[in-house]
């Protein structure tokens, strides 16, 4: 197999990379793989214990999707099995499980919305349940022998917990170690992960040492803040940017991120030159509108994920809907029958689905932030009247028309 020059796999590979353990081993291995004309096996774990995925989650699939445009093997583990135990990275305190059955079903999902920056077609996809579920209890006890609790207690979170006596159970020690053991059971020569990841990559290149392999690289990737600018991208912080959602909302919430992320959110997020976001960050610095290149940010997002065309229809749409304060064509309609007894904007909004709960509905009209016919509404008891028409508007993006018969 005929692969790229390695300067040019090590310059597109190191790209935007936050630890990558070691270059010079990585050398060698891109080196092996050309003289051998065999890829590299690189490996992605996800637990996958929810099943949406964001542009945070995209950074290091699209580390791995260029893996693949190089010639190389990509291997994505759904850590089925992992996912039920609970990954302690990054948290003060025990993460609740969820059941094997719900993560091989979000695992499915994951599956779907990872192959939108994936090549399908050039992917294995492998269960870590296949070999992690049929391991005995002496072979957990083997496994939990080659690592100690002084090394464990070296990670950053667990330090942390076990100086403010916060419980730590047994089980979470054995996460790194499971996860470790996918690395053995694939032989790979690749791992990628995020950077709170970086401590597990590394107990997998040393039970690979164990095991008799040639340790694994690790590059670890940056984690993308979401369109807060501060805490990392979450849909349980509503600060995410979700892979299917629809253009015009893409394009929205891109452009709601603070300035002092678009040349990060333009390196790890897109695929514009290196020397194209160089020079971005030199106009700004400049005294150049961040506005122009938040726009273009946003551009290059949807068109990432559907083509040109969206990417110009949602800055359209924008355009519309914000600057020149225009209605959207294709609201929603809601129906509103005479005989219908609820028909405040309280009980109309919450029965259209537009917020989750009639207590959402109080919280926006409290913060000012629902409009009837373009004129704000601050009495959660505003009736709808039979025989008309209203254009409800709800904080800065939902729209519905309710209609009430007569």
């Amino acid at each position: 197999m005929k692969f790229p020059p390695i300067k040019e796999q090590m310059d597109l590979l190191s790209r935007g990379v936050e630890k990558l353990v070691t270059p010079e081993e990585l050398e060698q291995k891109l080196v092996r793989s050309e003289k051998s004309e065999q890829p590299l096996k690189v490996k992605l774990g996800a637990d996958p214990s929810r099943p949406d995925l964001h542009i945070g989650h995209a950074v290091v699939l699209r580390k791995l999707r260029q893996f693949q445009d190089l010639g190389h093997h990509a291997i994505l583990i759904i850590g089925d099995f992992t996912a039920a135990i609970g990954d302690p990275t990054g948290r003060n305190k025990t993460r609740p499980h969820i059941s094997l059955q719900d993560a091989q079903e979000y695992g499915e999902s994951y599956v779907e919305q990872a192959t939108l920056v994936l090549n399908a077609n050039d992917l294995e996809v492998v269960h870590n349940s296949t070999w992690l579920s049929g391991m005995t209890f002496r072979e957990v006890i083997e496994l939990s022998a080659q690592y100690t609790v002084a090394q464990m207690l070296e990670r950053d979170d667990f330090s942390k917990r076990y100086k403010n006596g916060v419980p730590i159970s047994i089980h979470e020690f054995l996460y790194p170690l499971a996860q470790a053991q996918d690395s053995v059971a694939l032989n790979v020569d690749v791992e990628l992960g995020g950077t709170d990841q970086l401590f597990n990559l590394l107990v997998g290149r040393e039970l690979q040492r164990q095991a008799g392999q040639e340790p694994q690289i690790i590059l670890t990737m940056p984690l993308l803040e979401g369109t807060d600018g501060k805490e990392k991208m979450s849909k349980s912080m509503d600060n995410y940017v979700g892979l299917t959602e629809a253009p015009d909302q893409m394009y929205g919430k891109i452009l709601s991120i603070p300035d002092e992320l678009i040349v990060k959110y333009f390196l790890h997020a897109t695929d514009v030159s290196p020397q194209h976001i160089s020079q971005i960050e030199a106009e700004m610095k400049d005294g150049a509108n961040p506005r122009d290149f938040k726009r273009e940010l946003a551009r290059s997002l949807v068109s990432l994920y559907y083509d040109e065309n969206a990417a110009v229809e949602a800055e359209i749409a924008f355009d519309k809907l914000f600057i020149k304060k225009q209605i959207p064509d294709d609201m929603p309609v809601y129906e509103l029958a005479a005989d219908r007894s609820d028909r405040t904007i309280v009980d109309v909004l919450t029965a259209a689905n537009i917020l989750d709960s009639r207590s959402a509905v109080r919280r926006m009209i409290k913060q000012n932030a629902v409009s009837v016919n373009d004129e704000k509404v601050g009495d959660e008891h505003f009736q709808f009247e039979s025989g008309a028409e209203y254009n409800v508007k709800v904080g800065k993006r939902k729209f519905i028309k309710v209609i009430c018969t007569i």
